[in-house]
């Protein structure tokens, strides 16, 4: 929402004023724009070329814009391009780096060994170790364990981001596509340890794919984690290039055959893309714009992450943080995208209302209003 923002800044952009709204991320002092900006465009490798390819001038460019526009927050991982568009980041932040907050993630393969891959100490330490040389810095400002290792005790995990942080390695950390039971333990076990826990969590978070309002964003508000969504127009899905009974264009994400994101019912995605489309028409804004200023009025989301390859798809990503949706408009695409009330929330809903779950409120209001008919 709006109002979690901590601080609106206004700066100047040409002849116009723009605002930027910042908030903490977590119980933290740290604070970040809404908008971070997503580098897996950068580089090519590593099965990425299909949907990057962004370096040198082009990527530069990218990264003044995002500055100038208020964005402070930069998101990369050792995974993206298998490295290269951590060393592209790092070619192009230049005298740059101390006004960003920059982020990296480890966990997911880097070689074929048995430890080139998981958050033990070993992998996470050399992972870490890489991605500083190739951003040409000395410490991350945050780091992501980008999923669950179930091989590996998180405790460990635990101990080896904390070690980080005292060598100054990295100053906060956060995970990635965890689930609620997960982020939880998580949490409470680095508080059994007296050590830091993660202040944030990043996961995928579309009006198509609202799975996270379940369990993971009540999850985090309770345990004071920030929630920042990744891939805000789903993939490239929610672009408005992909349409019901229309050939995808082959320079887009989706057009490649690009494997991400699970549809679960693409008649509802198509659904949903046409009444975006709707209400870009009425509203004469652009369906990303539509999708991303959704995102950034929900309960509970911090902020997104927004990536393009075009310049031009970038600036029009960023807008969305000065466009606030029409409440009817806003609410339409709330309803159409109502996913059901599994158990056991539609046991709560229907029996346990006298005592409500304030993390989970304003989901349990939608669903009893949207599924059920309750207007109370």
């Amino acid at each position: 929402m709006r109002a979690q923002s901590a601080h609106v800044l206004t700066r100047r952009y040409g002849e116009e004023e723009l605002l930027m709204d910042y908030t903490r991320l977590g119980n933290s002092g740290l604070r970040v724009s809404r908008l971070a900006l997503g580098t897996i465009p950068f580089g090519s490798g590593g099965g990425f070329e299909r949907i990057a390819g962004v370096c040198g001038d082009d990527a530069r460019r990218q990264f003044r814009e995002a500055l100038d526009r208020g964005v402070n927050f930069i998101d990369t991982a050792n995974l993206y391009s298998a490295g290269d568009a951590e060393r592209v980041l790092g070619e192009i932040m230049g005298d740059k780096r101390d006004e960003v907050i920059l982020t990296s993630k480890a966990r997911m393969p880097t070689g074929e060994g048995p430890n080139d891959s998981g958050a033990s100490r070993l992998h996470l330490t050399r992972a870490v170790e890489d991605s500083l040389q190739r951003l040409r810095t000395d410490h991350l400002d945050l780091l992501y364990i980008h999923q669950w290792d179930g091989q590996t005790p998180i405790t460990e995990t635990i101990a080896t981001v904390n070690e980080m942080i005292r060598a100054g390695k990295i100053r906060y950390w956060g995970v990635s596509n965890f689930s609620a039971w997960q982020l939880t333990k998580t949490v409470y076990e680095a508080q059994l340890a007296g050590l830091e826990g993660p202040i944030s969590q990043q996961v995928y978070y579309t009006p198509e794919a609202r799975e996270i309002e379940y369990e993971m964003i009540p999850a985090a508000r309770d345990l004071g984690v920030a929630t920042f969504g990744w891939s805000p127009l789903g993939e490239g899905l929610l672009n408005g290039k992909v349409r019901r009974r229309r050939q995808t264009p082959s320079d887009t994400r989706q057009g490649t055959g690009w494997p991400e994101p699970h549809v679960a019912d693409w008649k509802r995605a198509y659904d949903l893309i046409e009444l975006f489309a709707q209400i870009a028409n009425e509203l004469d804004w652009s369906i990303p714009q539509i999708v991303i200023s959704w995102i950034l009025d929900r309960p509970g989301v911090d902020g997104t992450v927004i990536a393009a390859r075009k310049f031009d798809h970038l600036t029009e990503d960023l807008d969305a943080a000065e466009l606030t949706l029409p409440a009817d408009a806003r609410d339409r695409i709330t309803v159409a995208s109502q996913l059901p009330a599994f158990y056991p929330h539609w046991h709560r809903m229907t029996t346990a209302q006298d005592r409500p779950e304030p993390a989970e409120a304003e989901f349990h209001v939608e669903q009893r209003r949207h599924v059920f008919g309750n207007e109370q």
